[in-house]
């Protein structure tokens, strides 16, 4: 009786499973939109050429910073000059102009580079073996 069953199921199983599958179409999304909040504008961007001066300068005894710079720009033409103490004690000055065909710079550096010989004014521990241990 049980092997009927059994066969039974799957003469069942085998006629629905001999159906086509049935393929549904995907949904249809309408295109994303981007609502921005209403005090929210495009940027203006402008139509004017750039034109602008400025400079800065920093000094510090205490770090032995001392540094500038200086720009100034007109559309295209660009114009300016930096300095910067180096380590060795010269003075680093470079120019740089730009047309808008390019950067050219001039380095030249003033004083003369100094490298004294280096004493430390420190003096190391001593050195202290370290301790033995019994091996038990």
């Amino acid at each position: 009786m049980s092997l009927k069953v059994i066969l039974v199921a799957c003469v069942a199983a085998v006629a629905l499973a001999d159906k086509a599958p049935v393929y549904h179409q995907p949904p249809v999304y309408a295109a994303p939109t981007y609502h921005a909040p209403a005090p929210y504008k495009q940027p203006e961007y402008p139509t004017a050429p750039p034109k602008y001066n400025y400079n800065y300068g920093v000094a510090d005894g205490y770090s032995g910073a001392n540094f500038g710079h200086s720009e100034s720009r007109d559309g295209y033409k660009t114009e300016g000059s930096y300095t910067v103490d180096l380590p060795d004690g010269r003075k680093q000055i470079v120019k740089y102009v730009d047309n808008g065909d390019g950067l050219v710079a001039e380095v030249t550096y003033e004083g003369e580079a100094q490298y004294p010989e280096y004493k430390p004014t420190y003096k190391p521990a001593p050195y202290h073996a370290p301790p033995k241990y019994p091996v038990y």
